[in-house]
């Protein structure tokens, strides 16, 4: 799975070498994993880097709709002219031409395709990977006669009029030569009889087909009249070891496509349809909606942490619960699900058992001011691997939220994709539709799927993006320019421009109203929560004060004074609270409230002791060793104590009294020895935990002073480092270099070093893996402990400690 083409990875060293140091940057800046620690000593282990199939995985989701089309153009045709690429995509002149110059530029600045010294373009060999058949072509004809003979080649120039001698490679430059020319095709075929021609025509336009399995000694099916012709003639090719139908060559395929046949490119995103709309209108809808949102998300952890969520068993939280969390914050659904994830991405909820509780980390978190929770939201929403806002799968049935579901690389692909949309409108304007954004994300991000729930392209995470206030008016906000900046720093500061600080004071009103503009500061939550009720958050929170929420500040253990003078403390002078501190109906309901609390008292008691002799009651009251029952005496002959009758009865009777228990009825209890036999069974070893990964650092978190710096030194380093051996005098960097190299001789240099820098930073790692059985799988490993011949590691594909041999690691790329 990591091998990567020789010849290919030549010419991406020679072209390295005769770029400058900008050029290289923007490599490295796009392709940040192949400048990853150990940082490369020379442009050869560069462009081996580059070369690497997940290394070119990891690019191919962020290219653009016509990034991908020229791409998959350069890869059918490769190695092709700029010129006949252009052909290909009708992109010859015009504004075309340059937009596909353009184009070109972006693919050389990933290291994906690039001119070579011959004029011709070569392109990264995994990204040939990529399609199965690109543009429905099949192998270029070089390929696919490969393995035939010279007399087979001799016999296919002489069916098609060309004399042939001289050597192999002559006689399959001059097929080459011959079919590479769309006329001499055409008009060949134009003389094939009438079935081949049919065969032929259809074939050129349908994907070529694949063989399943290898078949050895068995006879190949008679081909018919017109597939015999084409195959004499070289414009099918059978390969004697594959049991499957004849392959057309690219070159024929596109020949008899026809000169008015081009592959599909389109440079001009589509058309948005927009509104104008000023800075400061986009910066008070942000601020509004992200107000809003960083209100109902606090509301909605607050409701977490007093009552942690039930998961249910298949995991996750369901719509009951959901459900009773967006009514305790006056929210809908999508809110909900958007803060719970968010949270528990940024380590704010956790899960407990069955439940999902706050952590540690939340009370900090809402002891911050508005703008800095909401900044730890957004840092959080922006890296999630899902879309929080599905709720439905493809069948319409309700989904959890905290679910655990697998990670999807792109749905933050999908963010990016939109923020670039919405960069991409002109100054001063936003979308007047929602769903144009939506199709232009699809041109942004083409590989990226869209939820089955959404109507329009896009629908949930645009609609995502609003309520966060990312996106405002249908354009870019400063908290979506903050996030596309990708620092923590710039979305903090984001946030503190468009959030106000939390407002610790509140109008109350004689209907018996508290109003907080704003956000209000977590102390003003706690004391308004703890004696009215919330019925409103956003721009503005109302709670309402009753007899019943009153009662519930003075359970809690207030009293009418210190309610009135904390909540005095905190309220704004209105013109009906200019003699009295609080509007008289408030105080009113406060005092009356008050002074009917505790008339009736109830009190907690495990057990009650009873008789008929209220001196024996007083003696056991008094009995110091009966003093840990926590014995009260509420009447003469009534005593209670806090001890569960058992314990009771036996202390009673340890100090040398005669207690007999009653029933709830009140008849004594006969008391009998019972057998005790286990109800449940011992508990499974629990399996241990995985280990936390360590943070590796890469060169997208570098500066760009950085990056020129890494790409002055490659330019200035040897093309081809030299391999240390030590009997030449060039010794290994370090012993753990030297151990791997011995060992592990499937691996290039390149990778031993990668490897042995992760043994010695601890560092996670991903290696493609041969196991005894002759599977390979690609594993992700850390915590690595070097016993060679052997690698002690956690592989988190199978979740357990897990022993390799260094022998069978075939691939190494950084995790």
């Amino acid at each position: 799975m990591f091998p990567i083409g020789k010849t290919s990875g030549s010419t991406l060293v020679a072209w390295l070498r005769g770029a400058d140091a900008a050029q290289v940057m923007r490599v490295l800046a796009s392709r940040p994993d192949a400048a990853v620690e150990p940082e490369p000593r020379s442009v050869g282990e560069l462009a081996d880097r580059l070369q690497r199939p997940a290394s070119v995985a990891l690019v191919i989701p962020r290219l653009t709709l016509p990034e991908l089309q020229v791409a998959e153009g350069a890869a059918a045709l490769a190695p092709a002219t700029r010129d006949v690429l252009a052909n290909l995509l009708d992109a010859t002149d015009g504004e075309r031409a340059h937009q596909l110059e353009s184009v070109l530029r972006e693919l050389a600045d990933r290291a994906l395709v690039w001119p070579g010294g011959d004029g011709r373009l070569h392109v990264a060999a995994p990204l040939r990977q990529v399609w199965a058949a690109p543009l429905g072509l099949d192998a270029p004809l070089a390929r696919l006669l490969a393995d035939t003979t010279s007399t087979d080649l001799g016999r296919m120039l002489a069916a098609v009029g060309i004399t042939s001698t001289g050597t192999k490679q002559k006689r399959l430059a001059a097929l080459i030569d011959h079919h590479g020319d769309p006329d001499r095709v055409t008009a060949l075929v134009a003389k094939a009889p009438a079935a081949a021609r049919k065969l032929l025509e259809q074939r050129a336009r349908q994907a070529p087909e694949r063989s399943a399995r290898i078949l050895y000694g068995l006879p190949r099916p008679d081909p018919g009249p017109g597939e015999r012709w084409a195959l004499e003639r070289g414009l099918l090719i059978r390969d004697g070891r594959w049991y499957g139908p004849a392959r057309m060559p690219s070159e024929v395929a596109l020949a008899l496509r026809g000169t008015g046949w081009h592959a599909p490119f389109t440079p001009v995103p589509p058309a948005v349809r927009t509104r104008p709309v000023t800075g400061s209108a986009v910066d008070r809808e942000a601020t509004a909606a992200a107000m809003a949102f960083a209100a109902h998300a606090s509301s909605v952890l607050a409701a977490c942490a007093a009552a942690p969520p039930a998961r249910l068993k298949s995991g996750g939280v369901g719509a009951r619960e959901l459900s009773r969390l967006g009514k305790a914050a006056k929210c809908d659904d999508t809110v909900v699900r958007i803060a719970l994830e968010s949270a528990a991405a940024a380590g704010l909820l956790a899960r407990d058992g069955d439940r999902v509780a706050a952590t540690e980390a939340y009370d900090g978190w809402a002891e911050g001011e508005p703008a800095d929770r909401l900044a730890a939201l957004l840092r959080a929403w922006w890296t999630l691997p899902l879309t929080p806002g599905g709720s439905r799968d493809e069948e319409g049935k309700a989904l959890p939220a905290l679910a655990g579901a697998p990670p999807l690389g792109g749905c933050v692909q999908a963010r990016h994709g939109l923020l670039a949309s919405a960069a991409r409108l002109p100054a001063g304007e936003g979308a007047s539709d929602p769903a144009d954004l939506g199709a232009l994300i699809a041109w942004q991000r083409p590989l990226v799927d869209q939820l089955a729930q959404d109507v329009s392209p896009f629908a949930t995470l645009v609609r995502e993006s609003e309520l966060l206030g990312v996106v405002a008016l249908g354009a870019l906000s400063p908290l979506g320019a903050a996030l596309d900046a990708d620092g923590p720093d710039a979305v903090a500061a984001a946030c503190r421009r468009l959030l106000p600080a939390s407002t610790g004071s509140a109008r109350f009103g004689s209907d018996l109203t508290a109003v907080v503009a704003g956000t209000p500061s977590t102390p003003l939550v706690t004391l308004l929560d703890s004696v009215a009720d919330r019925e409103a958050t956003g721009t503005a929170s109302v709670w309402r004060f009753s007899p019943d929420s009153v009662r519930r500040a003075l359970d809690a253990g207030h009293t009418a004074d210190t309610l009135t003078a904390d909540l005095a403390a905190v309220a704004v002078a209105t013109a009906a609270t200019t003699t009295e501190p609080l509007p008289q109906p408030l105080a009113y309901l406060i005092r009356d409230t008050a002074r009917g609390h505790g008339r009736v008292r109830v009190v907690s008691a495990a057990c009650v002791i009873h008789g008929a002799e209220p001196a024996l009651l007083a003696e056991l009251a008094a009995h110091r060793r009966l003093a840990p029952l926590g014995l009260r005496q509420l009447a003469p002959t009534v005593l209670i104590s806090r001890t569960p009758p058992d314990e009771t009865l036996a202390a009673l009777r340890s100090a040398g009294y005669a207690p007999v228990a009653e029933e709830q009825d009140g008849s004594v209890r006969i008391e009998r020895t019972r057998r005790h036999r286990a109800t449940n069974p011992l508990p499974t070893p629990r399996r241990p935990a995985g280990p936390r990964r360590k943070a590796v650092r890469v060169a997208g978190a570098r500066t760009a002073t950085d990056l020129a710096a890494v790409a002055a030194r490659l330019l200035a380093a040897p093309e081809e480092a030299p391999e240390p051996d030590p009997d030449d005098g060039r010794p290994y960097a370090s012993d753990t270099e030297e151990i791997i190299a011995g060992h592990a001789r499937n691996l290039s240099f390149t990778d031993v070093r990668q490897l042995a820098h992760a043994v010695n930073e601890k560092q996670p790692i991903t290696v493609e893996y041969t196991a005894t059985s002759g599977n390979t799988t690609v594993r992700t490993l850390s915590r690595l402990e070097l016993d060679a011949p052997y690698l002690h590691a956690w592989c988190h594909l199978r979740d357990a400690e897990r022993v390799f041999t260094l022998s069978r690691i075939h691939g190494v790329m950084p995790s």
